[in-house]
């Protein structure tokens, strides 16, 4: 799988007066020029391909929009940025969270820049089974090391795979950090110079974690047991139940406690 950062194809909007109307201009829908292209590439070299995203205009909404080709060339998944970075990035919100399998690997979540700063973004694709999560992000000033920060926190309180590709220079602060679902950083960019980075998943790696507990302790899967009482969220006018978990989605086969879905400006988050 080759993985690019945010808005990685559009770099004319890096000298654009006007970022956020350069990146409107370009947008397309997913079923144009853009993304076809992308897909032949991605069945060229038999690779899955994450382009880093894409402006897609859907009617009159312009999306921040990650996109997943197969190595038969098949879109397999888009999703739209749901936390723009406001007030700077005019981007339309996206609403679902976005899930794909990779046989023999596991569930990858998608995520893009400033969602990793919400913690319901990621939370949200560990429940929808993620094994892995792609960020994919274009940071260019000081909060990278904020950001890297948050990765290991993402990862740590999902445990999963939390992969943060950052854009490098000159434009992008770099920093690119790769997360395993103990918290460790098992691989990064330091600095902003352009780099490739390879980074080996453990698919058995989450199901170890998440059975046995974050460094063989904290077991968050099992936190809850039947019979337990509602715990009350207000903030979102509703509550957590182990009913709820249980029914809202089925184990993922293999691992124990982990349940799956259901068949700019150019800098900042």
């Amino acid at each position: 799988m080759v993985v690019y950062p945010e808005i990685h194809l559009f770099g004319g909007a890096d000298l654009a007066p006007d970022a956020n109307g350069w990146l409107a201009d370009a947008a397309e829908p997913l079923d144009g020029p853009r993304v076809a292209a992308l897909a032949e590439i991605a069945a060229a070299h038999r690779i899955w391909l994450v382009p880093g995203s894409l402006p897609e205009r859907a009617g009159d909404a312009i999306f921040n929009t990650a996109v997943v080709l197969a190595p038969d060339g098949r879109l397999v998944a888009s999703y739209r940025k749901v936390f723009p970075w406001r007030p700077f990035e005019s981007w339309t919100p996206g609403a679902d969270w976005v899930t794909f399998d990779v046989p023999e690997i596991g569930r990858f979540g998608l995520s893009i820049c400033f969602d990793s700063w919400f913690p319901e973004s990621t939370r949200q694709l560990s429940w929808l089974g993620a094994d892995i999560v792609l960020n994919l992000v274009k940071t260019v000033g000081d909060d990278r090391a904020q950001e890297i920060v948050l990765a290991q926190a993402n990862a740590i309180v999902n445990q999963l795979y939390f992969l943060s590709v950052n854009a490098a220079g000159p434009v992008g602060a770099g920093g690119s950090v790769y997360v395993d679902p103990d918290g460790r950083v098992i691989a990064e960019c330091t600095g902003a110079a352009p780099a490739v980075t390879f980074v080996p998943i453990d698919p058995d790696r989450v199901r170890d974690v998440r059975e046995h507990g974050t460094v063989g302790l904290s077991r968050l899967a099992h936190q809850m047991w039947p019979g337990d009482a509602p715990i009350h969220l207000p903030a979102y006018g509703g509550s957590l139940t182990p009913q709820r978990r249980t029914d809202d989605a089925a184990p993922t086969p293999g691992l124990p406690g982990v349940p799956r879905s259901g068949d700019a400006p150019t800098g900042g988050g």
